[in-house]
């Protein structure tokens, strides 16, 4: 079965199953004492210059620790309605931090300081919770893709009233390989505090990284993993992924090829009637409305969701492994439905 329902439903890329198994084949220290961990640090290093790194299980866990590392209880984070955080985590970053989340309005996913400025009227005010973060998506979940020039405006509007930037960064590598530059200028030199490096996504069995760029909030970190019950002992199985990931460009080459899946498939179905692509197509998500009458059938052969159930509005994405094949088979099956 290949699916276009999300990116999370294709298998481990064979380098980084590779990766696996040399990791398999020794004894190592635990808790991140492993030359694998040593590895892929100055592997992130190499890529964004001075970091704090730590790793986690998954998404929800890394952007846990991101926020624990920024925020107190009665501080508040700024994030867009559709913000993993928001709609995707069960409420974890509340209840595990006792934060609160401002949801913004956003018609294209992404956040500015005009829609953010209204949310910082009652700062001093003890009656309200304290913004002090804005949490941003990378790409976007309604698959767009932050500028550079969008990124700085956004990081130094954030500084400029005291508040950190936190970048949940689940496909960080498709919103970089979208961007054509490096990672250093897509993040760090944007003004990005703190982010997560998504590896699950783009090919990972398991795994996210925690970035550390400001060294404010790099001091009580490690605490903040091991309390969110995110610190394996075994690390070296998640640290020996990302050793791989950030080798010979492979996180490019996975996500080069996702994006360009999403590119063809938006061309050939926009060739087709009763088709409307409703959002930008950036890095590997399309989302289009087709008939109601085509989307069971066209679902029972390849899985995808429902964006909005009232528009039936879906959601396609394309994944590392995803082929030019599977594209037009799935085109034409949506083509012989229509």
């Amino acid at each position: 079965m290949k699916s276009f329902a999300s990116d999370n439903y294709s298998g481990i890329h064979p380098e980084i199953f590779e990766a696996i198994q040399q990791a398999n084949s020794q004894h190592q220290i635990s808790y991140g004492d492993d030359d694998f961990t040593t590895e892929a640090n100055l592997l992130f290093k190499n890529l964004f210059g001075s970091v704090e790194v730590l790793y986690a299980f998954n998404g929800t866990g890394a952007n846990i620790i991101c926020l624990k590392c920024c925020t107190l209880p009665f501080q508040a984070v700024i994030c867009t309605e559709y913000a993993h955080i928001h709609v995707d985590e069960c409420g974890a970053p509340t209840q595990s931090i006792g934060c609160s989340l401002l949801p913004v309005s956003t018609i294209d996913g992404k956040l500015t300081p005009e829609l953010i400025k209204p949310f910082l009227n009652r700062i001093g005010n003890v009656h309200n919770t304290q913004p002090k973060v804005i949490s941003i998506s990378q790409s976007t979940e309604l698959g767009t893709v932050y500028s550079i020039e969008e990124l700085k405006r956004l990081c130094n509007f954030a500084h400029s009233n005291n508040l950190y930037v936190h970048l949940d960064g689940a496909r960080i590598s498709n919103a970089v390989a979208a961007l054509g530059v490096s990672m250093k200028e897509a993040t760090v030199d944007c003004g990005i505090d703190i982010m997560s490096f998504g590896g699950t996504k783009n090919g990972l069995m398991l795994g996210e990284a925690v970035l550390i760029f400001n060294n404010e909030l790099k001091a009580n970190a490690p605490y903040f993993q091991k309390q969110s019950a995110q610190l394996y002992s075994k690390n070296r199985f998640i640290a020996a992924q990302f050793k791989s990931l950030l080798s010979n460009d492979l996180w490019f080459r996975m996500a080069m090829n996702a994006n360009k899946m999403a590119k063809l498939l938006a061309s050939e179905i926009s060739k087709l009637p009763n088709v409307k692509i409703t959002r930008q197509v950036d890095a590997n998500a399309v989302f289009v409305i087709i008939p109601v009458n085509v989307i069971e059938p066209l679902r029972k052969l390849y899985p995808f969701y429902e964006w909005d159930a009232q528009t039936h509005e879906q959601r396609w994405m394309c994944s590392f492994d995803t082929t030019e094949e599977d594209v037009n088979e799935f085109v034409d099956k949506l083509k012989e439905l229509l």
